[in-house]
């Protein structure tokens, strides 16, 4: 292997260990129900994301709820000895995928039949530390500057 790959591969290795993922695979629900469900919690601290999941009333809580855990897990395998309440984790990432459809018919007037799709999806959990990932967060010198005033612009 030349000297490119190995150190682009060892860039990929170390990025690897930095990510925390947790995917659930064929959740029987179909994706537009759960996607309203992973909104809610799309940049919130993973505390926060637990007890809306927890408390919230739609079936698809408790999918998403069970794969937020999965992702915590992971991260705990991958950081031994560090602290959770230290890490200052949040989903940085939460998508809801399209999984197969199983078609089936249901019986119509007449004798004849209507079909439909049983659909399921894929849910996908990413967790970020603010604490190790500095360089996502705005940083001060970043804030918005008010636009001056010219007369071009007074005229438009």
């Amino acid at each position: 292997m030349g000297t490119r790959k190995r150190q682009r591969a060892e860039i990929h290795k170390e990025e690897r260990r930095q990510r925390y993922v947790a995917v659930l695979r064929n959740c029987p629900l179909s994706p537009r129900k759960t996607r309203k469900v992973a909104d809610l919690i799309r940049g919130k601290d993973v505390d926060t994301a637990l007890a809306w999941m927890k408390h919230s009333p739609q079936v698809a809580a408790r999918f998403i709820h069970k794969v937020l855990l999965s992702a915590i897990a992971n991260w705990q395998v991958k950081n031994e000895g560090a602290r959770l309440e230290d890490a200052a984790l949040y989903v940085k990432v939460i998508t809801v995928d399209a999984g197969r459809s199983i078609k089936r018919a249901r019986p119509a007037a007449m004798g004849s039949s209507k079909p439909y799709k049983k659909r399921s999806n894929h849910i996908t959990v990413e967790l970020g530390s603010a604490e190790l990932e500095p360089e996502e967060l705005p940083a001060e010198s970043e804030s918005v500057k008010p636009q001056e005033v010219t007369e071009e612009s007074e005229k438009n």
